[in-house]
């Protein structure tokens, strides 16, 4: 399985504040995407959104009354398991019914942060915007009197009959404190690249204490901004300390030996 180590694309648009009439396009595009790629860690790599196409699987439905009382229901095949609490229990396969719902509620969950659903193919057929929505978190409920398929072909190519493809972009967007942020670590960059050596990320940054013609300066060691998870830019790090103040390398998770995840196609 393919690890996304980067942003799908560079942030922006790019608002530089530096002046860049004499950088060659190809330059500025490439130090955008290394400043995307730098602040997308830094801050988490929660920030997107990216489009991601998946193949819901039916998720089984625990129900919550004990076996003895499920005799006769009809509620499916006989799928016995254990609760937490002791109890048998038989999981339904044949519809979910949601604890703040009488009926059924025709849901299937969506890893997120969920930005949009971009579309969704049941059976070849693309179906409108109006007939679903999405539930935090990251829940599509259908809504249009029908309900999403209880199992699919896998075997068959997305988009084809007896398949189900949800196409929804993941990831939180992009503000504009982002784009600042962003926009300053690539102007950072390009003077860094200008040949004098003595500006941008090309300063000299051994140097912490100077002594000349009776003025001292003392710089900070800019391993410690980096050790840190900072740029020792102030508009950058204002929106790090900001989106990402305990310092988090990735988007916090839950996982359950349970729960079935959509099946993600990652080659070809």
């Amino acid at each position: 399985m393919t690890l996304q180590t980067g942003p799908c694309e560079p942030w922006g648009p790019l608002e530089l504040c530096c002046d860049v009439a004499d950088v060659d396009e190809a330059v500025i595009d490439r130090w955008h995407r290394v400043a995307s790629q730098i602040l997308f860690a830094l801050s988490g790599r929660r920030y997107g959104p990216c489009p991601v196409t998946v193949r819901p699987c039916r998720r089984a439905c625990l129900e919550s009354a004990p076996v003895s009382f499920q005799a006769g229901v009809g509620t499916g095949p006989w799928i016995p398991y254990i609760g937490v609490d002791g109890q048998w229990r038989n999981a339904s396969v044949c519809g979910c019914k949601s604890d703040c719902s009488c009926g059924e509620l025709c849901e299937v969950y969506l890893p997120g942060p969920v930005f949009d659903v971009t579309e969704v193919i049941v059976e070849g057929q693309v179906l409108e915007p109006e007939s679903y929505r999405v539930d935090a978190p990251g829940k599509l409920v259908r809504t249009d009197d029908e309900c999403w398929p209880s199992c699919q072909d896998l075997s068959a190519a997305p988009g084809e009959p007896g398949t189900f493809v949800v196409t929804y972009q993941v990831g939180l967007p992009l503000d504009e404190a982002a784009i600042a942020a962003v926009s300053a670590l690539t102007c950072h960059l390009i003077k860094g690249c200008g040949g004098g050596g003595n500006c941008g990320c090309r300063a000299n940054r051994n140097i912490t204490s100077l002594t000349r013609q009776g003025v001292s300066m003392e710089m900070p060691d800019p391993t410690l901004f980096y050790s840190d998870g900072r740029t020792g830019l102030p508009e950058v790090d204002l929106w790090l300390f900001t989106v990402n103040p305990y310092r988090l390398t990735s988007p916090s998770r839950v996982y359950s030996p349970d729960f079935k995840y959509p099946r993600t196609t990652t080659w070809p």
